[in-house]
């Protein structure tokens, strides 16, 4: 079994819903995520994935969709009105918790045609969620 790991770094600004600590309170985070991607058998090019493939296409998509936006569940009350100021938004079904946004690059990456078995996000310097898959 061969495996790489591409680490992307992101930043997002979330808050918990029905949740009674601090991180009730809109915050941001500077986060990295760490994909992995792992095969049986190299590639002609002698490789599981090519680096610049997993950058470009799942780094493309985390810049696009949530970095440096507000990663909310998507009733949360503050949906509107950063909508009307024309914020950006990631509108989630539940809590955007740093173990749902490690599901989230998980379920795309996988979607993007890459055979990832794992992604840890980084929620800070000394925590993080693992998804790896069922």
């Amino acid at each position: 079994m061969y495996s790489v790991t591409k680490r992307i770094e992101f930043c997002y600004g979330h808050r918990l819903l029905d949740y009674d600590g601090i991180c009730k309170h809109p915050h941001g985070h500077n986060a990295l995520a760490e994909v992995e991607v792992r095969t049986d058998a190299l590639d002609k090019r002698n490789m599981v994935a090519d680096f610049s493939d997993i950058k470009r296409v799942v780094k493309g998509w985390i810049d696009s969709e949530i970095d440096h936006k507000m990663v909310l569940r998507h009733d949360d009350p503050l949906v509107a009105p950063l909508q009307a100021l024309g914020e950006p938004l990631y509108l989630l079904d539940s809590n955007p918790t740093v173990e749902r946004l490690a599901r989230l690059i998980f379920d795309k990456t996988r979607e993007l045609g890459f055979n990832v078995v794992s992604v840890k996000v980084w929620e800070t310097p000394n925590s993080y969620a693992v998804y790896a898959g069922d």
